[in-house]
Parts: C-alpha cells; structure tokens; sequence
C-alpha cells in the first residue's frame, strides 16, 4: 500500500512546491531542496516532510511583512495610576465609498476570516431569497455561539438526510452557560449556518456540492468575482489559506477591507443580507457578542460583522457619508474583544452612535490613541469616554501616602 501511495503523494508535493514557489521537483533530475530535514516531523529525506514549515523562524517572502516588519500602530492603552501595563495594537480603516478616507495602520496584510461572510454568501442571495425565511437568512451569514437556536437555524435548511454533506469542524459551542456541552459536533461550529446556506445554494444552483470548501469550486470562484465588484476587475489575493472552517479565506489589507465594507452600504437594497442582519442580530453572534451589540445599538444603521483573530467590519449608513462609510478594525495579537470594544465604541461615538462600555477592566483604565479616527473627528473623541459612572478610578490612594509612612523608617530611626 506504501509503495501504491507513495508516487501518487511524491507528484501531489511536486505540485504543491511548484505552486508556493518553493523549486525544484520530486524523482528524476533536480530534487527538492529541504532545508527542515534535520527537524522533520518525519524521516530526513522523506517526501512528508515538504508539507512542514522550513524552519520555526519563519519564511521569508517577499512582499509579505511578517513578524517585527508589520507596521502595527498602538490603538489603546491600559494603563494604571498613569502608567501604561498593556498597549493593544493594531490597524483601523475609514473608507467612503471607493475612497480610502483614514488609515492608521491599514496597509497590514491580513485574512478576512469570517468577517466576509456577508460577501460570500452574496453569490446566493437569489436562489435562496425564496427558499428562506428571515432566520435562515441570518444564520448563513453568521458567526454564531453555538446556542439552541443557532444549531436549530442552521440545521432547518438542510434536510436531514443531506446533513452528512456538513464540512464543518467538529466543535462544541463557542460560549457556554449553565449545562457545559462537552461532546463536540458540526453545528456547534460558529460556521455551520454558513455552510449550510453555501449547501443549500449549491442544490438550487445545480453545482456539484461535493468539494464545495475547495478553491477550485465555484463557490470559491463567485466569491472572488463579489470581491472584484468593490476593488476593480484586475484585482487578485496575494494569498489564499484555509480558513479554521475549511473554506478559503482571501488576504487584503485593512484599507481594501475597508472598502469592501463601504460597498456594503451601496448594495443594501439590492439583497437581503443587510436586513436579514438587522432583523435578527443575535442570530449572528450571540449572547454579549459585540457584533450583535452593535447592530442593535445601530437600530438598523450599522451593520457589524467579526471575524477570527481580532477583525471587527462596520458597514454604516450617515448622512455625512451619502456613499457609504466602512470601517474595519483589526487587533494585532488576534481575538480581544475588550480592546475591539473599546476602539468600536470611539469610532462608533464620534459618528453619533451610542455603544456601551465593554465589562470594566480590574483596576485600570483604557484610553483611546487618537489616531483611530479622521482629525476632523477628534473633538468629538475626547468625549467619549471608555468608563461608566459607576466606574471610577480604583487604581491609586487619593492621598499623599509619604505623609503617613513609618516616621520611624529610614535613616535615624531606632528599632
């Protein structure tokens, strides 16, 4: 069986290095160079080692920062009694329309995740207008917690046979309360509403469905053409990956995530993605999720959408704006969404919207960089404080304690 595999894997990673730019070929004439043979996790010399990383460092690529070379920008700041503990950073994108408006950080190159959503399933939006109802539509595009009627509203639109065709990771709910959950399955997943619409519309389409996580489905291929209707006709990804679901993720740059978002505004009559969203805004994320908290904070102006390892995608409607505004957040070191809250509320703010504080931190207070917002902003930022009335500062003595150290202490003193 080994030496049946073998050739059969030996092309597959010949394939595999010609397509990541890696060089050279498996079998006859030039061969593979591996520079990770002495720390593979198989065999030196063996073909399995091509599918691990070169080296713990990381790969050099060029027109890929990594590392140090991202130009993060500092977004807030904890700090206590004055001093800064813990400084979030990360990239903030204001676009008007086409228009890139603000960016502070946003040439960062980074995955939509599942902030995209609401692009992906735009491929779908006609076939299944008809065969949902406002539930469906708002579970397909959400990132959900995994309650009981997130798993109800995802399984409806499957019938029960086709529920084997699910490709969603084995999981168990994203938050819990009361009775813990403790055996993982598909539904629980925070994509399984999204996989299952994808399902759906691939049976309405007549697309094969098998395959659908693929790049090389069509799914994959309408999504792109969605993408080129915001960035141009001659736009391609850098990257594509596999996102934690299992279908491609696209890489861009917070300034094109921006626009994108923008764009969303534009198409709001033309489908029911963003009714759909403002009808049921717990249907896409939950219980104390900040995407949900937002859209009902919006009362229907705002469409807010999170995405895996710190995105936030903000789709508004404002009369300073008449083309649409988006704005897209991303966190640096990934999912905080107390540092997410606390930048969203002062974006949110200076345009008029009121979202509340996030839980408080523990003796400390956050403070906003300003360069989160435009500068014709920034007076109505300093307004907008990120403590409450029954939050004051418990993180000092509001008195001169030198006054009342031991008078006996230090030099002179006798014991």
């Amino acid at each position: 069986m080994v030496r049946f595999l073998q050739p059969r894997l030996i092309q597959s990673l010949s394939r595999h290095a010609s397509l990541h730019g890696t060089g050279g070929s498996f079998g006859g004439g030039s061969t593979l160079s591996l520079k990770h043979d002495e720390h593979s996790a198989v065999a030196p010399g063996r073909p399995g080692s091509a599918i691990f990383p070169d080296s713990p460092l990381g790969e050099n690529i060029e027109g890929l920062p990594t590392g140090r070379d991202v130009e993060w920008e500092p977004l807030v700041d904890y700090r206590r009694n004055g001093v800064s503990e813990t400084t979030i950073h990360g990239a903030v994108a204001w676009a008007h329309g086409d228009e890139l408006i603000h960016s502070f950080g946003g040439n960062v190159l980074c995955y939509g995740r599942s902030m995209m959503k609401p692009f992906m399933l735009k491929t779908f939006t006609e076939v299944l207008a008809p065969e949902t109802d406002w539930e469906q539509k708002a579970i397909a595009v959400a990132s959900h917690n995994g309650d009981t009627e997130h798993v109800a509203a995802a399984q409806s639109l499957l019938s029960e046979p086709e529920w084997g065709l699910m490709l969603t990771p084995l999981d168990v709910p994203l938050i819990q309360f009361g009775r813990q959950v403790r055996r993982p399955r598909r539904w629980y997943h925070t994509c399984s509403g999204e996989h299952a619409a994808i399902l759906k519309g691939c049976r309405l389409k007549g697309w094969e469905r098998a395959g659908y996580t693929l790049p090389g489905h069509e799914v994959f291929t309408a999504y792109l053409q969605t993408l080129r209707e915001f960035l141009g006709s001659e736009w391609e990804p850098k990257r594509i990956a596999k996102d934690g679901c299992g279908l491609p993720t696209v890489s861009n740059t917070v300034n094109e995530l921006a626009r994108i978002y923008a764009g969303l505004v534009r198409q709001k009559n033309e489908d029911w993605i963003w009714e759909s969203m403002i009808r049921h805004p717990d249907l896409i994320g939950g219980f104390n999720r900040l995407d949900s908290t937002i859209i009902k904070a919006g009362e229907g102006r705002v469409i807010a959408k999170e995405g895996a390892d710190g995105l936030l995608g903000l789709s508004i409607i404002h009369e300073d704006f008449p083309q649409g505004l988006g704005i897209v957040v991303k966190i640096a070191h990934g999912w905080n969404s107390q540092a997410t809250w606390y930048v969203a509320r002062a974006v949110l703010g200076v345009l008029g919207f009121e979202l509340r504080n996030p839980y408080p931190l523990h003796r400390q207070k956050a403070f906003i960089v300003p360069g989160v917002v435009p500068p014709d902003r920034l007076e109505k930022l300093e307004q907008v404080v990120t403590w409450d009335e029954w939050d004051p500062n418990s993180d000092r003595w509001y008195y001169d304690w030198r006054k009342y150290s031991n008078p006996f202490a230090g030099e002179g003193s006798h014991e």
